[in-house]
């Protein structure tokens, strides 16, 4: 049986580790907070105390963690630990050169690697539906087939070279974080111009201007309520990295300076662990 090592249960991490169990593998799991990692014990999923143990006998180490620093803060040490031929599945959003700087950690310690961040957020991670987008050498590939099968409805091989599947996060979250925004801007201002702002989103249900995603935060923004699915701190994090993209790419980044300003004053007004719809209530404030 594949045994996987999950780094970090956060969020996206604990629902990834319950999908990889419910598929038959042999998963264990780690957090820097153990209170976190505990509850996956009731789901067969061994806990261990340390990132090392978590990998010593793990064909695949996958991590989800907040950003680079912090992967590669967990990595530097675990790295040794691992078992000869183990491939480490980089699941985390990182960065482009987040991405390159730890691919190279992992060339220096002669261990295969996999660039491959994941699209969903906390219920897709839960039911095994994210999409993989990925990227890394076609000998490994076999290796993370059944973990990647295990999370996600579909796998998305962008390239060979590692940071290829970065490139297509990025693009992708440039367009979660602007829709978010959009929707956040037309829910307020349907409501200060006292408009109702569910015939907002009934007008354009099931029309070319409609989307799941819209009618989803949309109503959590009208509820005022913000359980976190992506939470705004990651939100925030993202858009960041999103701009830094755009500007070394050479292309126009005022979007998304916008849309990362709008996030760091709804993390400053105290609700960066909330879902980034949140970020409704900076355009009503």
């Amino acid at each position: 049986m594949t045994r996987v090592a999950v780094l970090g249960t956060g969020i996206m991490g604990a629902g990834m580790a319950r999908s990889l169990a419910r598929a038959g593998l042999d998963v264990v799991a780690w957090n820097r907070n153990a209170d976190k990692a505990r509850p996956l014990a009731d789901d067969g999923i061994t806990v261990a105390g340390t990132p090392e143990e978590a990998v010593a006998d793990a064909s695949v180490v996958v991590t989800m963690l907040f950003d680079a620093a912090s992967v590669a803060a967990v990595m530097t040490g675990a790295l040794d630990a691992m078992a000869e031929g183990a491939v480490w599945a980089q699941t985390s959003t990182v960065g482009i050169d987040g991405t390159a700087a730890l691919a190279a950690l992992a060339r220096a310690h002669g261990v295969g690697f996999v660039d491959a961040p994941v699209l969903g957020t906390r219920q897709p991670a839960e039911q095994g539906q994210l999409t993989v987008l990925a990227a890394g050498p076609t000998d490994l590939r076999d290796a993370v087939a059944p973990v990647f099968e295990a999370i996600g409805a579909k796998t998305v091989w962008v390239g060979e070279e590692p940071g290829a599947a970065h490139r297509l996060k990025l693009v992708a979250n440039a367009w979660v974080f602007s829709v978010v925004a959009g929707t956040a801007q037309s829910i307020a201002l349907a409501e200060k111009l006292g408009v109702d702002p569910l015939l907002f989103l009934e007008t354009i249900a099931g029309g070319a201007l409609d989307a799941p995603y819209v009618q989803l935060k949309g109503r959590a923004m009208i509820a005022g309520d913000y359980p976190p699915a992506f939470a705004v701190d990651g939100a925030l994090k993202d858009s960041g990295l999103i701009g830094d993209a755009l500007r070394a790419s050479g292309a126009d980044d005022r979007l998304m300076t916008a849309v990362n300003a709008l996030f760091a004053d709804a993390a400053a007004a105290g609700r960066d662990g909330e879902d980034m719809a949140a970020v409704a209530e900076i355009f009503r404030s």
